[in-house]
């Protein structure tokens, strides 16, 4: 053989063997990118499955209070009109003056008392606000147990 073929050869061999040893560092540092990339997409769709946990149950938290104020409201409503077909009655505490000689002059009506119209509504409006108070505060504290309280 000639001493220039074996020179081409040992320099091809050369050349071949840093080819690889580059080509395998770089397969070594796209392996290591690969693994870096998987890790972290499996911590997102970790985070992404507690996410979606959450947010199903503030709907869960949310939908079970706005039956429950809604029932409230519909339980309010129904005793309003119980009241004004006369199938029940909304008894207040009051204490009347009694009736007396004096009591025609004045034109005072000896039936039993009744709240005025305007009261009436008032007191109604004052269920339904207590009733609403009543249900968001219960879901407010839902929310810190569920949210915050982990």
């Amino acid at each position: 053989m000639h001493w220039k073929t074996t020179v081409f050869s040992v320099v091809g061999v050369l050349a071949l063997g840093c080819l690889i040893n580059w080509q395998t560092g770089r397969i070594n540092k796209l392996k290591a990118e690969r693994d870096s990339l998987t890790s972290q997409l499996s911590e997102q769709v970790a985070i992404n499955k507690d996410y979606q946990e959450r947010v199903q149950k503030l709907h869960d938290l949310d939908t079970r209070h706005t039956q429950e104020l809604t029932n409230a409201k519909t339980e309010i409503d129904s005793l309003r009109d119980a009241v004004k077909s006369g199938a029940k009655r909304l008894s207040i505490k009051a204490e009347c003056p009694k009736a007396g000689a004096d009591t025609a002059k004045v034109g005072r009506d000896e039936s039993s008392p009744r709240l005025s119209e305007a009261a009436e509504r008032d007191y109604w409006r004052l269920r339904e606000m207590m009733a609403e108070n009543e249900k968001q505060t219960l879901y407010l504290q839902d929310y810190i147990r569920t949210e915050c309280m982990k």
